[in-house]
């Protein structure tokens, strides 16, 4: 597993696809299309509320990643194959819906518990993942407390370096500040994990010169 420390999500995104650029090798994925991937990728992002926290070469910009914030935060009306925030609020077990960013700010908020390694939550459902075509690529979110900071660690099955993971990192800060607000500390690390990290280098040719660019 190789590791890209960074001060800012917006240096980090620039640092991971230049790697996966440089040291990858290429795949076609089983849905025939063709692929850079590398290892896992270890992004660990010292002050992930310092700027930028987009790279100035992000595709979409700052209007979508508030945007995709706004939809893992808070929610969003349209209607999702799935979405982050019905399977980290409304996770579907035992016929029940179970909202784990309240049990993760509620295990952290309380001191008998505020150190506590179980403030996590999943988002893989196999009953309904083993046969849809769209799968989530976030699968797990572990936050701790460690002084007067929370700390969030994210693990992606899969994650597409160009198009996604400056977004990716945005919006899951986006939740990092508000637990840490719920629970009454400050923002610490963010640690993003990608077990496949990958660039689409036919599909996206143009935008990874951009990115890639002195």
């Amino acid at each position: 597993m190789r590791i890209i420390r960074a001060h800012c999500t917006g240096v980090a995104h620039e640092l991971a696809v230049k790697m996966v650029m440089d040291k990858g090798y290429p795949i076609t994925t089983e849905d025939g299309e063709k692929t850079i991937e590398f290892e896992p990728i270890t992004i660990v992002v010292d002050d992930p509320l310092s700027e930028p926290r987009l790279s100035s070469k992000y595709e979409f910009g700052q209007r979508a990643a508030d945007q995709y914030a706004q939809n893992i935060v808070f929610g969003s009306e349209n209607t999702f194959v799935y979405d982050y925030w019905t399977r980290l609020h409304k996770y579907v077990s035992g016929g029940t819906y179970m909202d784990q960013i309240k049990y993760i700010t509620d295990k952290l908020r309380h001191e008998e518990t505020r150190y506590t390694r179980r403030a996590m939550a999943i988002t893989w459902q196999p009953n309904v993942d083993w046969v849809q075509k769209d799968v989530p690529c976030l699968q797990l979110i572990l936050c701790t407390v460690r002084g007067s900071r929370l700390h969030m660690k994210v693990v992606f099955r899969s994650n597409d370096f160009l198009s996604a993971l400056g977004a990716n990192m945005y919006g899951l800060v986006e939740l990092q500040k508000k637990i840490a607000s719920d629970v009454g500390v400050d923002v610490g690390t963010y640690t993003h994990i990608a077990l496949v990290p990958h660039v689409y280098h036919v599909r996206d040719a143009s935008q990874l010169k951009k990115m890639t660019s002195p």
